[in-house]
């Protein structure tokens, strides 16, 4: 049977620190001016007049490159807890690990033979 009791704490957590995110927001509002105009409405860039519009286009190179990166990056993170238990998972999570990593190759040289990893 599920028991509602055993959960007071945390329905009291939540309750309350929900109530001081709205009680800060409501303050927020009172408290803070209001003041639009021209000034407060343009873009901000380092106290220097913006030149052209806000909105540019970046090229899909850039976001390949970041989505290489971080693939790569969370791979890693991956093969750390397997390589601190090492000694303790044995031979057939070595092959799995191996095969792995020869996965990331085979994508890190599709990825060099795209040009996904060129700035150029």
């Amino acid at each position: 049977m599920f028991l509602l009791y055993e959960y007071d704490i945390f329905w009291t957590f939540l309750i309350i620190s929900n109530a001081i995110l709205i009680l800060a927001f409501l303050i927020f509002g009172v408290l803070v001016p209001i003041r639009k105009g021209p000034k407060k409405l343009s873009s901000y860039e380092s106290g220097i007049e913006p030149m052209g519009d806000a909105c540019l286009q970046f090229r899909i190179r850039y976001y390949m490159f970041a989505l290489v990166f971080i693939v790569f990056d969370v791979e890693t993170v991956f093969l750390y807890p397997w390589a601190m238990s090492f000694n303790v998972l044995g031979v057939p999570v070595f092959i799995e690990a191996f095969i792995f990593v020869l996965i990331l190759i085979v994508g890190s040289f599709y990825a060099w033979r795209k040009g996904a990893l060129e700035w150029s």
